[in-house]
């Protein structure tokens, strides 16, 4: 009797984020604090936010935390508590997620742009005096892809004109830039936890972080409809408060935050190592003084759209983040902003390709990715960078 043949295993493809075993090692204790929450009715609010305000602000290094309902909110009630209002201008920059630009909007405000370092991706500080005007109330740098902006050089602009910095962290949970922890440098910051981040709740989720205790206070009161006592509202407020279920998770996946963010730097530079000698590959830099935590890990390549197809084809499962820049979306048009009018923006959107990046990824995954991208820029079409 002869065997029947055996069919040859396919490769499982590699995926560009992985939540369901970045979760299972800690399933027991998830359905714990389920439990928990549940058996005490703390659903909006209550004692399991507080903890995790107290351990965030904590990790952190700031005096005050507030858990609000996700990221937008953090960024929305940081301006609203520092009196941004109508004909008020803030200035960020427009390689971001549009949540950076809506906060600014919905407190009645005009978003004004600067261009970023082509190197990191960030703000360009040297291009901020000039935006300034004297309707400027504030500036968000945006820290991306996991690196801190050079806050050094953004405050040093910031406190030559008595200018507040909210940062949007909402991408670097733990990230350090020239002794500075994300969230403790400028007057806020401002994170975003939603699943896909380095530090993700089960659904919607964000925090602020600040040292001025005042701040703090009126942050508190803005996320639970202008009442710092029930039924009695001093302001018009809004309902900005995180789920207590939230919270209980959150603190459980703090706890490992810091070694997911190092086994993030570990794939990271076997990434620079395995593409090092690439040469249609710009591999992200990370500036001196800088420990990026590599939410994200873009590569810059000709002709991406159809790098990205091929690489898909091949079950190497890649992602494109922010291709159309604030400043060009169809929401912003009444800025009368036009294609080049931040070329360096618009440079890198058209190029950056987002490569698999999460803590359980492993190094003969990686070492696929990379080989795989290889082997793709050498069949794409070749254009000539400007």
């Amino acid at each position: 009797m002869t065997a029947a043949p055996v069919e040859s295993q396919k490769i499982a493809p590699v995926p560009f984020l992985d939540l369901r075993a970045h979760h299972e090692p800690f399933m027991d204790e998830f359905v714990d604090a389920f439990r928990k929450v549940a058996e005490t009715s703390a659903f909006a609010g209550g004692p399991f936010v507080a903890a995790f305000e107290k351990e965030f602000a904590a990790f952190c290094g700031t005096k005050h935390c507030v858990a609000v309902g996700n990221g937008t909110d953090a960024l929305w009630l940081s301006l609203l508590a520092l009196g941004i209002g109508p004909g008020d201008e803030v200035i960020t920059v427009p390689n971001s997620f549009m949540a950076t630009a809506e906060a600014i909007s919905y407190c009645g405000a005009k978003p004004v742009f600067v261009d970023v370092d082509e190197q990191t991706c960030t703000m360009d500080a040297s291009q901020l005096e000039a935006a300034i005007t004297l309707r400027t109330r504030a500036i968000i740098p945006v820290h991306l892809y996991g690196q801190m902006a050079d806050m050094e050089a953004i405050l040093a602009v910031a406190k030559r004109h008595g200018l507040p910095v909210v940062e949007d962290a909402c991408q670097a949970h733990g990230a350090k830039r020239d002794g500075r922890i994300a969230g403790a440098a400028g007057v806020t910051g401002c994170f975003s936890f939603y699943p896909g981040k380095n530090l993700g709740a089960f659904g919607e989720g964000g925090g602020i972080t600040t040292n001025d205790s005042e701040l703090a206070t009126k942050m508190q009161v803005l996320r639970d409809h202008g009442q710092s006592k029930k039924y009695y509202h001093s302001v018009v407020g809004w309902n900005a408060r995180m789920d207590g279920i939230q919270g209980a998770i959150l603190s459980i996946k703090l706890r490992h935050l810091a070694e997911g963010n190092k086994a993030r730097r570990a794939h990271a530079a076997m990434y620079d190592r395995l593409l090092a000698n690439e040469p249609l590959a710009i591999l992200p830099t990370v500036a001196k003084g800088s420990e990026s935590v590599y939410h994200i890990y873009p590569v810059r390549v000709p002709n991406r759209d159809q790098v990205l197809a091929k690489m898909n084809a091949r079950g190497l499962n890649c992602a494109i983040h922010y291709p159309v820049p604030i400043h060009l979306q169809e929401a912003y048009r009444p800025l009368g902003l036009k294609p080049g009018s931040f070329p360096v923006v618009e440079r890198i959107a058209g190029e950056l390709l987002s490569l698999p990046m999460f803590p359980e990824l492993r190094p003969e995954q990686v070492q696929r990715v990379a080989e795989g991208l290889k082997e793709v820029l050498a069949e794409v079409d070749k254009p000539v960078r400007a």
